[in-house]
């Protein structure tokens, strides 16, 4: 199959699997699978990238709960500058770091946190995403979603890279992703390959941080029923 196949392969299967009705990870995991089928040598790359990480406790420095969030202050979408105080103003917020509009898996996340926003606004808990994606691909991700809460930009990784979630995914792996279709120079801006640890924070109106998912293998996320418990129990 050539690249342009396997690339279109890919959104084909993306599609499908983003559109199961079935759990966030149940959808990932269909996705995981595949990629599997149609890139294995790309999956085993990814799944040796995600033992080395895993070896070296990467993600492992990031805030933990019981600690304050580290404050930001990102644009948005629109290219209004958003505080993280901002956001706790209006109630007790997830913040979740996606590596870019052009990953399936954060695209299948935030249309999961997309509706998840909608059942909890009302009960003034609310959600945020964080790319490292320029303004007008930050837009297209929240169009694409249909998300209702802002997604700010993090130029460069520089929030992520602060708080211990930034890593370079190295030589193989940026072949294969360009080789599948994804890749984030464009839209970052930059061509250093540097992404973030997907990762999601739920932060208390104090500013602490009452949960916490970190995992190196961007194929997983936090269970949106967690997420949403944690939302609920904080002030």
């Amino acid at each position: 199959m050539t690249e342009r196949a396997v690339s279109h392969a890919l959104e084909e299967a993306f599609l499908r699997c983003r559109e199961l009705e079935a759990p966030l990870a149940d959808r990932l995991q269909a996705f995981t699978n595949e990629v599997r089928r149609l890139r294995p040598d790309f999956a085993a790359t990814v799944d040796a990238l995600v033992g080395r990480l895993a070896e070296i406790d990467a993600g492992a420095t990031a805030p933990q709960v019981g600690e304050p969030m580290p404050p930001f202050l990102l644009p948005d979408e629109q290219g209004r500058l958003v505080r993280l105080g901002d956001l706790l103003g209006q109630g007790p917020v997830a913040i979740a770091f996606h590596r870019g509009h052009w990953c399936p898996y954060c695209r299948i996340n935030i249309g999961a946190l997309a509706r998840a926003e909608e059942e909890i606004a009302a009960e003034h808990r609310h959600i945020a995403a964080i790319v490292p994606d320029r303004q007008r691909f930050a837009v297209w991700l929240k169009s694409d979603a249909k998300a209702p809460f802002p997604v700010l930009t993090d130029m460069d990784n520089g929030y992520a890279m602060s708080i211990g979630l930034a890593i370079w995914v190295g030589d193989k792996v940026k072949q294969m992703m360009i080789g599948s279709g994804w890749g984030p120079s464009v839209s970052q801006g930059n061509d250093n390959w540097m992404l973030p640890i997907p990762a999601t924070f739920v932060v208390g109106t104090d500013g602490i941080i009452r949960a916490r998912f970190v995992d190196p293998d961007y194929r997983m996320r936090m269970a949106i029923d967690d997420m949403l418990a944690a939302l609920r129990s904080a002030n």
